[in-house]
């Protein structure tokens, strides 16, 4: 039987893929071992970051967001590495990245700002969802803490978008945070009225009301003689859902209470004095 005859371009390459592989062999299933346990590992950190998070009560938001930031850059440098180990030249690749890296930065600057306003706003916690605010102009009840942005409900029901690098660096004052508000009532009297009385009324309404609390206690007292009344500041403190339920109750109450004692609440007035002149 003839024997087959190789084409000595066909053995030189086989020999130069024998040797490739004798090189290589060892240092792809080190990378492969090593891509494999680089994965294991990287789960587990994440795993780690997000319960520890979770454990600190950081929102579930910002608790995804890092686990997949955290995951997503661990993979590419184990990645890199890989590369590297089998001899693949990654400065070109490293440098690639990094230069495309500061041109999308440059080009985002107002939502990297909003971005990195979402996460110190939900990592500190200024405010959480169903405090009602007031931020950038605008005074509502926060609906949503978004990565870029917070969205409040407005009283009248309009819903309003805030950029988060705004919240972030601006003044916010949040009105519900303490879980108590105080309310603020003026209720004016007639100069002929007795004051010891009337105040005496004011506070009676008050102690007798259960939803307005002991502690801090509350306060009645003549804050101004105007032109044409004596006012009164009635100022109780109430837990936040009996904010406006004690105003309207209050005000109401106040007038009756007023009115069966004989105690008169003017209306503005002036005196107008006419001179008759002789022709």
């Amino acid at each position: 039987m003839d024997s087959i005859t190789v084409p000595q371009d066909v053995s030189k390459y086989y020999d130069q893929a024998i040797s490739l592989g004798i090189e290589y062999s060892p240092k792809l299933l080190m990378a492969i071992f090593t891509l494999i346990i680089g994965f294991w590992l990287v789960r587990r950190v994440v795993s780690a970051i997000e319960s520890g998070l979770s454990l600190k009560k950081v929102d579930k938001p910002l608790v995804h967001f890092l686990g997949n930031f955290v995951n997503v850059g661990l993979k590419g440098l184990l990645i890199l590495s890989v590369a590297s180990m089998i001899g693949i030249e990654t400065t070109s690749f490293i440098a690639a990245f990094g230069a495309a890296g500061l041109a999308i930065g440059l080009a985002l600057q107002g939502s990297l700002a909003n971005f990195a306003g979402g996460v110190l706003i939900l990592f500190f916690k200024p405010y959480r969802i169903g405090d009602l605010i007031e931020a950038q102009g605008h005074l509502g009840v926060v609906k949503e803490i978004q990565i870029f942005n917070t969205i409040i409900l407005s009283p009248d029901n309009k819903r309003i978008i805030i950029p988060n690098g705004a919240m972030s660096n601006g003044s916010i004052m949040n009105i519900t945070a303490e879980g108590i508000l105080r309310v603020d009532l003026v209720v004016g009297v007639s100069y002929d009225a007795d004051i010891k009385q009337t105040k005496e009324i004011l506070e009676g309404l008050l102690s007798n009301d259960e939803r307005v609390l002991k502690d801090p206690g509350y306060t009645v007292a003549v804050s101004e003689l105007a032109d044409s009344s004596v006012n009164f500041v009635v100022r109780p403190f109430v837990n936040v859902a009996d904010y406006w339920d004690v105003y309207f109750d209050i005000t109401e109450k106040a007038k009756i209470a007023l009115d069966h004692a004989g105690i008169a609440i003017p209306f503005p007035q002036r005196d107008v004095h006419v001179f008759k002149h002789d022709a």
